[in-house]
């Protein structure tokens, strides 16, 4: 019967026919931290957030009918970019009795479980002279196995033969990093020719290149990061190092595991071997002894992988609080659709201010937020909630124009989604608490970057921005990172942006990625255009400065699409709003999985 008419379920039966004992049910499985039980929420304290927000507003449903539109753009994208290599090199995959890297994952994850995928735009719109690479020739995310959270690492054999281009390389490196930052249990899903020759100078000898995956593998080890690999198919030249680095090495037969392949060792040694011969899961089993499981196919390799993971140990407790937690007791008290109203997508018309507490009031345990002083520095919004009964603290970008009292009684306005010398001062101290109380940190970028001018140059916004950067640095506490709407410049930075180590970094599709707006940037740009020209005597009619301006603003508002970044790794997916809790869930679950907290030296700080 062809693999490609089997269904899931019929393939878990068929496996479970052909062999003595392998792992199909989850087992109950201990927690890998200390959960107390829930306390009553004290209902003296007013810390549930009320929300104003009217879904039936003509401004929400503007919102929300053009937010599910972009949503639809992107979930049609990502089905074409889950195809792999096209339907012919599906077909390919199964002449050769093999299953495709997301049947493989069907079967190798627990049923009725969600797999959060990462980086699947990793390479978009890239390596177009070569046919492109979706996803980048590989599939990794975290998701369960018989219960476990793992990170999982799969190539996918449609697109090049499951060859490593440079963003495949820093695809695995990423995942890689993730599991050693949360000391997640890693299973690698092996399927590749090797290096993308044609592009072998952007793979192989950098630091972040693809001899560091197996500096990696080395490195989780030594770290005690249980880690297995399933070789279903070629796993050659320097890629093969990779299984043999893991704790466990399963091989199906008719795969081949060789440092050169049998027309490499005629051209150098001048001698004829089959593949097999060479290196086949027979010959590793028997011979060379480099295998540990030989198996008949993908079906029963998986199935043995899940026996496998089922028998690992666990953790010790990370020190964070978490309390147990009902889904239906503790859910927010407002619904996740509302989330698609409250942030316009309309680039157009994307500066309409909102209230982030009504993003923060639909994704923390029962709405509860007790806000760090509310009423200073009101551009940044501080405060200490749960999310699916991990404590957390959370800075976000409030959206509100808000008025500020100065130390001499005068009042004026601060905008909205800008962080002020107080604002930073606030958040900074925030951070340090959150850190010296062992408090996981979220943040929710909205954030146009630091206020600038004479004012908040002389109230020191440098020193006030630089403290809060010092704190985002040297925090010990893991950091999950959201960006919502904008995350510009000096902003990014005090926000926790990719440069400073949050453990998972995700973005709504409303996200926009830059060191300013596209419209900023645009007139800054074309300014300086318009002077250099002038200087040669050229002076620019008003037509041809609007164009040049037009011209500037779409090159750059390309750029700060959050696919452009989600294609080089500068976050790691891409999510639909109304999943924002349960993302920040899997994340502090995963975060919780590492008990080790370096001690908290925040260094020299600008008073």
């Amino acid at each position: 019967m062809s693999l490609s008419l089997l269904s899931a379920e019929r393939l878990r039966t068929f496996a479970r026919g052909r062999t003595v004992f392998y792992a199909e049910q989850a087992p109950t499985v201990s927690e890998p931290m200390t959960i107390r039980p829930s306390q009553p929420p004290n209902d003296s304290l007013p810390n549930v957030l009320s929300s104003a927000i009217d879904p039936g507003s003509e401004r929400f449903q503007s919102n929300a009918a053009s937010m599910r539109s972009l949503l639809a753009e992107f979930d049609a994208e990502q089905a074409t970019i889950r195809q792999g290599g096209g339907a012919k090199a599906m077909e390919a995959q199964h002449k050769k009795q093999r299953l495709t890297v997301r049947e493989r994952l069907e079967l190798l994850l627990d049923p009725g479980t969600e797999f959060h995928e990462l980086s699947i735009y990793a390479a978009h719109d890239m390596y177009a002279e070569y046919g492109g690479a979706p996803a980048a020739g590989t599939v990794t995310g975290v998701g369960r196995v018989v219960g476990r959270l793992v990170m999982i690492i799969a190539n996918d054999a449609t697109v090049k033969a499951g060859a490593f281009f440079p963003m495949t390389a820093k695809k695995v490196l990423r995942a890689q990093n993730i599991a050693l930052e949360n000391h997640i249990p890693t299973l690698y899903l092996v399927d590749s020719s090797g290096v993308f020759l044609p592009l072998q100078e952007d793979v192989f000898p950098d630091q972040d290149d693809f001899g560091r995956v197996f500096r990696n593998n080395a490195v989780m080890s030594a770290r005690g990061i249980p880690q297995m690999t399933a070789i279903m198919g070629m796993c050659v030249a320097g890629g093969a190092y990779l299984p043999v680095m893991t704790d466990h090495v399963l091989m199906t037969e008719g795969s081949g595991l060789f440092l050169a392949g049998p027309a490499l060792v005629q051209a150098a040694i001048g001698q004829k071997v089959s593949a097999e011969e060479l290196g086949g899961a027979t010959m590793h089993a028997e011979i060379s002894g480099t295998v540990d499981f030989k198996e008949p196919n993908d079906h029963l390799c998986l199935a043995r992988l899940r026996s496998l993971v089922s028998r690992l140990g666990h953790p010790a407790a990370a020190p964070f609080d978490r309390v147990a937690y009902d889904d239906a007791k503790d859910a927010p008290k407002y619904s996740a659709e509302d989330l698609l109203g409250i942030v316009n997508p309309d680039p157009a018309t994307a500066s309409q201010s909102y209230d982030m507490h009504a993003v923060i009031a639909r994704i923390v345990d029962g709405s509860r937020f007790d806000e760090y002083k509310p009423d200073y520095g009101q551009t940044l919004l501080c405060g200490y909630a749960r999310i699916g009964g991990f404590a957390v603290g959370i800075v976000a970008n409030q959206k509100l124009h808000r008025t500020q009292v100065t130390h001499t009684g005068e009042k004026h306005m601060e905008f909205g989604g800008v962080i002020y010398p107080e604002s930073a001062d606030k958040a900074a101290r925030f951070i340090m608490d959150c850190n010296q109380n062992l408090i996981p940190l979220i943040f929710l970028h909205d954030v146009n970057g630091f206020m600038v001018g004479r004012d908040a140059e002389w109230n020191g916004i440098i020193r006030s921005g630089a403290k809060m950067v010092s704190a985002v640095s040297n925090s010990v506490v893991p950091k999950i990172s959201v960006i919502i709407g904008g995350s510009f410049g000096a902003g990014n930075y005090a926000m926790c942006g990719k440069a400073y180590d949050p453990r998972f970094i995700f973005a709504w599709p409303t996200a926009k990625y830059a060191v300013m707006s596209g419209a900023s940037a645009a007139n800054t740009l074309v300014e300086v255009r318009i002077k250099q020209m002038e200087r040669k005597g050229h002076a620019l009619s008003d037509a041809e400065k609007k164009a040049l301006f037009d011209s500037t603003k779409a090159a750059y508002d390309h750029q700060t699409d959050p696919r452009y970044a989600a294609a080089r790794l500068w976050v790691d997916a891409i999510i639909d709003p109304r999943k924002t809790r349960d993302v920040l869930r899997m994340a502090l679950e995963a975060a919780a999985l590492n008990p080790d907290v370096p001690r908290f030296n925040p260094g020299i700080l600008q008073t």
